[in-house]
């Protein structure tokens, strides 16, 4: 559905993006991660055709943006960061507004805006000024334009920035409901949003793209052996003995070690000191204390582990 084909966009004697290719399928959920410079607003202002390549091409369902834009723009649906309400109008004008400047055909716009209205919820403030609304209705606002005109692509950025809890939770479960039929790209800096709605995943850093994967299998590339990261372990024995044994083993860290919900029994997480696989080392220094383990087990990367990974090396 969303072809990025060698995208180069260069500032003057800077570039911010260097050569980025990928390939959205349609349908898919896909977010997009990437630190303060890393290029991420850029490739989004690429996608929906805000900015032009200073060369590459970005298809929308085959469509060139830059050779034909009128036609590709009207595929996609753009929530920015700060969305772009006339604070002066109603809920309902302003999204007649849009059906109009969006040229949804005359008949079709007042079923389309109630339909609209009822799947983001907005309906009981429909009369109500923009400029009243909280910051979580104006987001809500903000995205029911994105849906005018039915657009099979949505490109959210920042979706849930401001919103507290309740209201994060909601878009979120909206952000499911529209990906069932729809192809959705999220750019986000918030990782458990990311990790909690799309099934893929895109990490730019340094204009780049590092790493283009599910969360799953990009867990199971970075951690390596399942013996050089992190393990859980269920032990028998109280915390403090079990502590000082472990104190004594120099090429792991003890993360955590609480007493267990079952009597007389501890949780432990370790995390080698290097890429070393120390579950044979572990098993052998347990045995000579007399500590028996139950369970060890490893524990994938979870998704701030691989973006810290992803963009904070050289590798």
């Amino acid at each position: 559905m969303i072809h990025a084909e060698n995208l180069f966009r260069r500032f003057g004697r800077t570039d911010a993006v260097t050569g980025i290719s990928f390939h959205i399928r349609k349908g898919a959920v896909v977010g997009f991660l990437g630190p303060n410079g890393a290029g991420k607003s850029t490739t989004m202002n690429l996608i929906t055709g805000y900015l032009a390549p200073s060369s590459g091409s970005v298809f929308i369902d085959g469509i060139d943006i830059v050779k034909a834009p009128v036609q590709a723009k009207k595929l996609i649906g753009y929530l920015p960061e700060q969305p772009p309400l006339y604070r002066d109008l109603t809920v309902d004008e302003y999204l007649e507004f849009v059906s109009e400047f969006k040229r949804v055909p005359k008949s079709q716009r007042k079923s389309d805006i109630a339909s609209i209205r009822d799947r983001v919820k907005i309906h009981d403030v429909r009369r109500r000024l923009i400029r009243g609304l909280s910051r979580g209705y104006k987001q809500r606002v903000g995205l029911a334009q994105a849906l005018v005109g039915n657009p099979p692509v949505l490109i959210l950025d920042e979706p849930t920035a401001g919103l507290d809890p309740k209201q994060i939770i909601e878009i979120r479960e909206l952000i499911r409901s529209l990906g069932k039929e729809r192809t959705v790209v999220i750019s986000s800096h918030i990782l458990p949003e990311i990790s909690a709605t799309c099934e893929w995943i895109i990490i730019i850093n340094k204009g780049t793209i590092v790493a283009s994967d599910t969360p799953e299998n990009l867990s199971g590339r970075l951690s390596g052996s399942s013996g050089s990261i992190r393990q859980k372990l269920l032990i028998r024995g109280d915390t403090e003995t079990i502590g000082k044994t472990f104190d004594k083993l120099s090429f792991l860290s003890v993360q955590s070690i609480k007493a267990a919900p079952e009597m007389g029994l501890s949780e432990v997480v370790i995390a080698p000191s290097n890429q070393q696989d120390v579950r044979e080392a572990v098993f052998f220094a347990m045995a000579k204390a007399k500590i028996p383990i139950l369970q060890m087990s490893p524990m994938d990367l979870n998704l701030e582990e691989i973006f810290l990974n992803l963009t904070t090396s050289e590798d």
